[in-house]
């Protein structure tokens, strides 16, 4: 079971600790071996300093902790944050970008530098991040989840010492400049329209984790979407809106089942186009919403009937609000009812999220 916990993860929760059940998903580290050379310890034999080296010393207040043992440590880990990427393939005049902002954590099976100040076993943050750039100059970067699986299989085949890596990779939103409809070969045009991610997390000896998402896709329709018949009682101030301006912010993530065969660029594109077909609808009709909870659970089984590789997938649909303001104490200066002026509101704000899993076989028994 991990034990990074929610620290290690900025987003809708590493994986929610669930173990899904990938299939055939190969791993590195069942012939794992360690590229740190084998040292004596700081003292030889004869007591005297071993050549060459420093003498060190644990934290003498750490390894006479008594109270100590009355503890233990839940979850625990150490990483580089924020290693920022460019990758240029080039193929000829044609050029490729991917920028890569990732996030490298790793958990070591000894916790002596946590409790005794004994630092023998930690990969400096700093070689972290140098080994991103040399693992994308040797293999190139693909998506962001092969890229996470190329890291994680490195660390645990490289050093045998880590139980567990984590790697998240978000991806920077870059599409090809097009000059009268014709791409360009090498321009790029920076369009924030939608984050996407990645985290793939492994234990040693055993199958990768692998989730993929996307963030900041903030959509807004201005009619086929309605909130009425809700819970009348003593609290409620808000009244039935049979046609409103609906407005989100989605986040969404969602887990494979496996690797093989998935086309991860492919699978991150139905999401979206499944998101906003259930948002938006056809161009000249739209779609109705009769909430948002009935919009985000149409979209997660969107994604699942499209997708057999998805096991889960998780949303968060924030309301963006606008409300219509209220222009009848103006009846001199404009007549009408007010459809067109809304004030928007940020906060507070409510806030619908739901996880979708596929039902296993043997519930079905």
């Amino acid at each position: 079971m991990s034990k990074f916990g929610s620290l290690a993860d900025g987003s809708l929760g590493l994986m929610n600790g669930r173990r899904s059940g990938f299939t055939n998903l190969s791993s590195s580290s069942s012939s794992s071996r360690s590229s740190r050379g084998i040292y004596p310890r700081h003292l030889t034999d004869e007591g005297l300093a071993s050549p060459g080296k420093t003498e060190v010393q644990p934290n003498l207040s750490a390894t006479k902790d008594a109270a100590r043992e009355n503890y233990e440590l839940a979850s625990y880990g150490y990483g580089k944050n924020h290693v920022k990427l460019l990758y240029v393939h080039r193929d000829g005049a044609r050029h490729e970008i991917r920028e890569y902002e990732v996030d490298t954590h790793l958990r070591l099976e000894t916790q002596k530098d946590y409790l005794e100040g004994d630092n023998e076993d930690i990969i400096a943050t700093d070689s972290q991040k140098n080994t991103v750039y040399l693992l994308a100059k040797k293999h190139g970067v693909q998506t962001p989840e092969e890229f996470g699986l190329l890291i994680c299989a490195h660390f645990l085949y490289t050093y045998k010492h880590v139980a567990e890596v984590n790697v998240n990779v978000e991806e920077y939103p870059w599409q090809r400049h097009r000059v009268d409809g014709e791409q360009h070969n090498h321009a790029f045009v920076f369009t924030p329209i939608v984050t996407r991610y990645s985290q793939v997390t492994q234990l040693r000896n055993e199958s990768p984790r692998i989730r993929g998402g996307l963030k900041n896709l903030r959509v807004l329709k201005t009619t086929q979407s309605s909130f009425t018949d809700f819970i009348q009682d003593e609290y409620r101030t808000l009244p039935d809106a049979a046609d409103r301006v609906f407005s989100t912010e989605v986040t969404a993530s969602w887990d494979f089942s496996t690797s093989h065969g998935v086309n991860f660029d492919a699978v991150w594109g139905t999401v979206k186009d499944c998101i906003l077909a259930n948002f938006a609808g056809p161009p000249q009709t739209g779609i109705y919403s009769p909430s948002v909870q009935n919009t985000l659970y149409l979209t997660e089984k969107c994604v699942l009937d499209k997708v057999d590789q998805i096991q889960s997938i998780e949303m968060r649909m924030p309301n963006k609000h606008y409300f219509t303001l209220d222009m009848s104490k103006f009846s001199k200066l404009v007549q009408g009812e007010n459809q067109e002026v809304y004030l928007p509101v940020d906060k507070p704000a409510g806030i619908i999220y739901a996880q979708l899993d596929r039902k296993s076989i043997g519930s079905k028994l």
